[in-house]
């Protein structure tokens, strides 16, 4: 008996078919790992799942009993809970809140009984291990404790498959071992769980079985038992997984100075006291989302002005750019690729064309007779989607009907195509699969080692930091700290983003 069984499952959507008779099993009392490319069909699989969409055709059963669902409520009933990568909560409401909305205490109507409720909810996650105050206030939790609120709000509904999109994409390493305990602990009191991700090393670390989408098809499943990362990589992008050329930076890139940044003060936020960045290198800021990323890529960018307190330095290739507007300092060869894709690196009405030049100086290129020419700017960027492997490559579609992966390379293609001098990149393999995010650490290196850009990488995401980064720094509660050049190790920097360290 199978605790999901999807057969045949296909969706489509106008014109275009994101899942084609998709075949998925998952076993009870398994942890099951669902990957793929983007564009591959998981998030479509995951949302016909969990009852957000409808199947065009195909069979879905819960422990054997025939199902269709008609929206989230029913998959709910039936077992079905779902764990989104961006968290569902009312900030302004407490824990015990949060995981009763939605909830009715009687058939006669809904009525919040908060002792009752705490009381409850206190009992659960006692005997789940997923330990956490029903009477805080979700802002003021940090993102690991907020995802136990998530798992909580599930299982409270009496979720026996959990379904987990991303689940540790904004979590600390100290934060993803005790995620990944709870799993366990869940899955050995008899709980299914699948999780959706593109990070190998937990597919192997955690999940027993898998199942690979590829272009809308299930190209393989079954167990991990004998597959290698690779070969399972080799699986999801249908070819083997491009080498990156790590190399030191040139041995004269120490006497350029990019960027400097020095004596940042903004009150509660961020403090700076010294951020130095060379020509052909690659600087490493890992940190917990929170802990004043936003603040440091936006005072860089130009979107955040710092208050006028005096001793600020901020300086691009020797000049300051301190009172520089954002169009300025991107003239100027400052490159942004931003960690909202949605509301700061697109317009999302606009066509691919129309993107793509946003953020560029006007050149002959795309202007005719003082005016735009939509002609060659639709040849140009058909080129650039084309060399970045934006799918679909028409210039005439617009942004928001691509994946989120492929708008992101959209925005990588932007920023990298200008020759820029500094390479503010924040979080720009998010969304992205194994093969399209090794091709952007491959030119991220390319722009560092060939064009001698300096890269300042702001992620989350630590091995894409540790991968990637000359030197690594540490942002938690807003202070900047270096920790140490290539090839420190996980675990020196896992403390350090927890403030242990």
């Amino acid at each position: 008996m199978a605790a999901l069984k999807c057969e045949g499952i296909t969706k489509r959507f106008g014109g275009t078919t994101a899942l084609s008779a998709v075949d998925f099993r998952v076993e009870p009392g398994t942890i099951h790992a669902l990957v793929g490319e983007n564009g591959a069909g998981k998030s479509t699989l995951i949302n016909v799942v969990s009852g957000l969409l409808q199947p065009n055709e195909g069979r879905i059963s819960v422990f054997d009993a025939p199902i269709r669902f008609a929206s989230p409520l029913d998959a709910a009933a039936h077992g079905i809970g779902m764990v989104h990568q961006h968290f569902l909560l009312a900030e302004a409401l407490t824990v015990a809140e949060n995981v009763a909305l939605g909830l009715r205490s009687s058939p006669f109507g809904w009525r919040f009984n908060r002792t009752k409720a705490e009381t409850e909810l206190a009992k659960l996650a006692a005997e789940t291990g997923l330990h956490v105050d029903p009477a805080a206030r979700v802002s003021e939790l940090p993102v690991g404790l907020r995802q136990r609120v998530e798992i909580l709000k599930a299982l409270s509904r009496g979720a026996k498959i959990l379904l987990l999109d991303e689940p540790t994409a904004v979590l600390a390493p100290p934060e993803v071992e005790k995620l990944f305990e709870t799993l366990r602990a869940l899955r050995q009191g008899g709980r299914t769980i699948v999780i959706v991700t593109h990070k190998l090393d937990e597919v192997f670390s955690l999940a027993s079985d898998v199942t690979v989408l590829r272009s809308g098809r299930t190209v393989f499943a079954g167990t991990l038992q004998g597959l290698t990362p690779p070969q399972l990589a080799e699986k999801m992008i249908g070819r083997e997984l491009p080498h990156l050329p790590i190399s030191s930076p040139p041995a004269s890139a120490a006497s350029e100075t990019i960027l400097e940044l020095r004596t940042v003060d903004l009150p509660g936020a961020l403090r700076i006291e010294n951020l130095r960045l060379h020509a052909g290198e690659i600087v490493g800021v890992a940190g917990v989302e929170g802990n004043g990323q936003a603040e440091l890529a936006a005072v860089i960018a130009g979107t955040l002005p710092l208050p006028k307190s005096g001793g600020e330095v901020l300086n691009l290739a020797g000049n300051s750019i301190l009172n520089d507007s954002v169009r300025e300092r991107s003239e100027a060869g400052v490159a942004f690729i931003p960690a909202d894709r949605h509301r700061e690196g697109l317009i999302l009405e606009l066509s691919l064309s129309d993107n793509l030049f946003l953020r560029t100086p006007l050149s002959r290129e795309v202007l005719g007779l003082r005016v735009l020419d939509h002609a060659k700017m639709a040849k140009t960027a058909d080129e650039r989607l084309r060399e970045f492997g934006v799918v679909p490559p028409r210039p005439d579609v617009p942004a928001h009907a691509l994946s989120g992966g492929n708008q992101q390379k959209v925005i990588v293609a932007r920023e990298l195509s200008r020759g820029p001098r500094l390479i503010l990149a924040c979080n720009p393999t998010r969304g992205l699969d194994i093969g399209a995010a090794a091709d952007v650490h491959t030119r991220l290196l390319a722009a560092a080692r060939e064009s001698r850009a300096a890269v300042l990488l702001i992620s989350s995401d630590l091995d894409e930091v540790l991968a990637l980064a000359d030197r690594v720094a540490v942002l938690y509660k807003g202070k900047l700290v270096e920790v140490g050049a290539r090839g420190v190790d996980k675990p020196t920097v896992g403390r350090a983003m927890v403030g242990a360290a």
